[in-house]
């Protein structure tokens, strides 16, 4: 989250300075960052088919790492370990 926030903060200043100067912003228009976002969502599209076709689940967990990540370009937490021990150690 932190990563989007220092970007949105940059682009604003960014926009910023373009206004002060007069000059227009060479940036997409928003239907086209919409459009951007699209490709994104359908390209995870092929994985999830393939995985259909070969007869393999589509969990959540799968999902997230394989498809979220490229989506929002963020790597998800590591995942808890069990623990084993912990249990071992109560009983």
């Amino acid at each position: 989250m932190k990563f989007y926030l220092v970007s949105l903060a940059v682009g604003l200043l960014v926009g910023c300075i373009y206004a002060l100067l007069q000059v227009r912003s060479p940036a997409p228009p928003a239907i086209a960052l919409i459009g951007l976002f699209g490709m994104l969502v359908g390209e995870q599209a092929v994985p999830i088919a393939k995985r259909l076709i070969s007869g393999e689940p589509v969990t959540m967990s799968w999902f997230r790492s394989e498809c979220v990540t490229r989506i929002s370009g963020v790597t998800p937490p590591p995942a808890p370990a069990d623990d084993k021990a912990g249990h071992d150690r109560a009983a």
